[in-house]
């Protein structure tokens, strides 16, 4: 065979080589937008045979099912809307008429009280509330995206005695309900001098039995393949998790904040039983104070529901910001062989 026979074949092995190399390209990024790929089922609700599923209906069942999730969509929304709508009422408006949508007078005094604005000497300690749940929230969701995802990966990867039944205790643990744990708690708290602190709000939620399990089974999906060659390269088991495993988690790991914010933000009984100070109170335990009548008689639903909604914003926020990333996480996620 002469050098003029071989120098084809091998540009032709060349164009084919970068060709695969192209199309492997493709196909990747295809499936990271959660696109359509040739020979893949994807569990977005289309057909067998890849047609949509809502273009097969008729064309006024299709209206009729819209009309039908529009307004499941505006039930659903009503009490937030009213809850607004209360809010910037006179007291004596949203007493009258407590279900209209617009208030006949508006005003912002509620929210002038709240933070204080209104010199009244009944203003409602809520920016108090507001920075110590900030405080807390921010220490534990950080705290839980740390620990649990490390917690997670040795569960998954890490070959250690006992490795299955320290797995099976994580899942008896999501198994009991929380407010059992209530009073162990609490004897925990007072016999380690970490009762009514920051600190006892803060340690026992560091780790979260529910974001273990959801870490666990997200690098369980991640290929071996890329830890090995890490390790090849040199890198030792922390390297690898941090530098190569982690960043591939993304998807899990906005999920596991959300839900950690979510959860900390709302927290009311580990927060009841850890705390008694006035000084260590969150939005929760303050509200419940507040509207058991601690600081003020009178309905008082104006301001009530101001604070409601101030409560509810950073949340609503942070699901919107990031809903996107669940999006893209779940497309990516629903491809099947």
């Amino acid at each position: 065979m002469t050098a003029t026979d071989t120098t084809p074949r091998a540009a032709e092995g060349a164009r084919t080589r970068a060709g695969e190399r192209t199309a492997h390209g493709r196909y990747v990024r295809r499936l990271r937008l959660g696109t359509r790929v040739p020979g893949r089922r994807h569990l977005t609700g289309d057909t067998r045979d890849g047609r949509p599923v809502l273009p097969r209906f008729p064309r006024p069942a299709r209206l009729v099912g819209y009309a039908l999730v529009a307004c499941l969509a505006m039930l659903y929304l009503l009490p937030f809307l009213l809850q607004i709508s209360n809010s910037f009422k006179t007291e004596a408006d949203a007493a009258a008429d407590p279900l209209a949508l617009w208030p006949s007078t508006p005003t912002t005094a509620t929210y002038e009280r709240l933070f204080g604005l209104g010199g009244e000497a009944d203003s409602v300690p809520f920016t108090r509330w507001l920075a110590n749940s900030t405080l807390v929230t921010v220490l534990i969701t950080a705290g839980r995206v740390l620990f649990d995802s490390m917690a997670g990966y040795a569960l998954a990867r890490l070959r250690f005695p006992g490795r299955a039944v320290l797995a099976g205790f994580v899942l008896a643990v999501m198994a009991v309900p929380g407010v059992v744990l209530l009073i162990p708690r609490f004897l925990v708290l007072n016999s380690f001098g970490m009762f009514d602190t920051y600190s006892g709000m803060v340690v026992p939620l560091l780790v979260d039995a529910a974001g273990i399990f959801i870490m666990k089974q997200f690098f369980e999906t991640v290929p071996r393949e890329l830890e090995e060659a890490a390790r090849i390269d040199g890198a030792g088991v922390l390297r690898t998790f941090w530098s190569v495993v982690l960043p591939m988690a993304r998807p899990a790991l906005i999920t596991l904040t959300i839900l950690s914010f979510q959860g900390s933000w709302n927290e009311f009984t580990h927060f009841l039983v850890a705390t008694q100070s006035e000084q260590y109170e969150t939005l929760t335990t303050g509200l419940a104070r507040f509207v058991s009548g601690g600081l003020g008689g009178g309905s008082q639903f104006p301001v009530k529901l101001a604070a409601a909604v101030l409560s509810t914003v950073p949340v609503a926020v942070l699901f919107f910001f990031f809903q996107r990333h669940f999006i893209r996480g779940a497309n990516a996620g629903a491809v099947k062989e």
